[in-house]
């Protein structure tokens, strides 16, 4: 019984789980921790399974959170989210395909651990600010001051895109094409002018260790990555995170994905992952969940 229940919230958990720590790794992680919590509870003595299991993920998380920021401030280069290939239909949730994306993760990673609890549960998944105040355990009053301030500080930095679809495919394809034939001027054209190119790979492997911006700068070094990479090199299409995104493999192991964000038609920003750390499970596509809660109107 206390298996069937956990399984059937899974993919909530890892939702929550995911979005407060920023690594599917971290994320699998907190669910096993709170597995062995839950299995020690009597599960007739809970009255409501998806609530206690959600303030048990939420306390598990901010627990995690905590301990791995002081490691992620000493990380070389670039820090990006651990990417998570997602199902096509998650871009049908406009909220949750925002919420997991490269940009708002990124944006999240500037919060404080209480600040992102109460952000991710309140406005993606529209738990109340009591029922957020029982998870993390504040007052009431405080969660609310806490959502106000994570709220302002999300708003002020989040970045519009479209999620993954047959017309962001087709910019990516497009991009793709224009990159391989050396076509710079077509390249140029799919390029916003403030377009942002971030790469991660954790000082393990060769990546750019800061973020390169403006349309000739990223032009410039998309084309010189092409120019250098393995002739075995071959390009998949796939989804990651809610956005489109392109899987390069070298001698069918996967080198490096790169996840697009896409606004009015052109290409805004360019997320690298190269970091095998983080690409060692980004084969597996995870369920994602809001739990069936009204959707958040921002």
């Amino acid at each position: 019984m206390a298996e069937g229940a956990f399984t059937e919230h899974r993919p909530l958990l890892f939702t929550i789980a995911y979005e407060m720590l920023g690594s599917a790794t971290d994320a699998e992680d907190v669910l096993q921790e709170s597995y062995l919590r839950w299995s020690a509870v009597d599960p007739a003595a809970v009255e409501h399974p998806r609530a206690y299991l959600v303030r048990v993920v939420t306390r598990q998380a901010l627990n995690h959170l905590r301990a791995v920021r002081a490691r992620r401030e000493e990380y070389v280069g670039t820090w990006l989210p651990e990417p998570i290939r997602t199902a096509p239909e998650v871009s049908d949730d406009a909220i949750l395909a925002e919420s997991v994306s490269m940009a708002m993760m990124l944006v999240l990673e500037t919060l404080s651990p209480a600040e992102r609890a109460v952000f991710v549960l309140h406005d993606v998944f529209a738990y109340t600010h009591g029922e957020i105040a029982a998870s993390i355990g504040k007052t009431e009053v405080t969660v609310r001051q806490i959502a106000h301030r994570a709220r302002r500080h999300v708003h002020a930095r989040r970045r519009r895109f479209e999620p993954d679809s047959d017309a962001t495919r087709e910019i990516v394809q497009r991009f793709l094409r224009a990159a391989a034939t050396g076509e710079i001027q077509a390249l140029m054209d799919l390029l916003a002018p403030d377009v942002v190119q971030i790469s991660d790979g954790g000082g393990k492997v060769v990546a750019a260790r800061r973020p390169i911006t403006g349309r000739d700068d990223v032009a410039r070094f998309v084309l010189g990555v092409i120019r250098t990479s393995a002739a075995t090199t071959r390009v998949e299409h796939a989804t990651y995170n809610g956005m489109p995104a392109a899987r390069f493999l070298t001698g069918g192991e996967l080198d490096w994905l790169v996840a697009f964000e896409i606004h009015n038609g052109r290409i805004t920003g360019l997320y690298g992952i190269r970091n095998p750390d983080k690409l060692h499970r980004a084969e597996t596509v995870h369920p994602l969940d809001r739990g069936g809660h009204l959707p958040w109107k921002p």
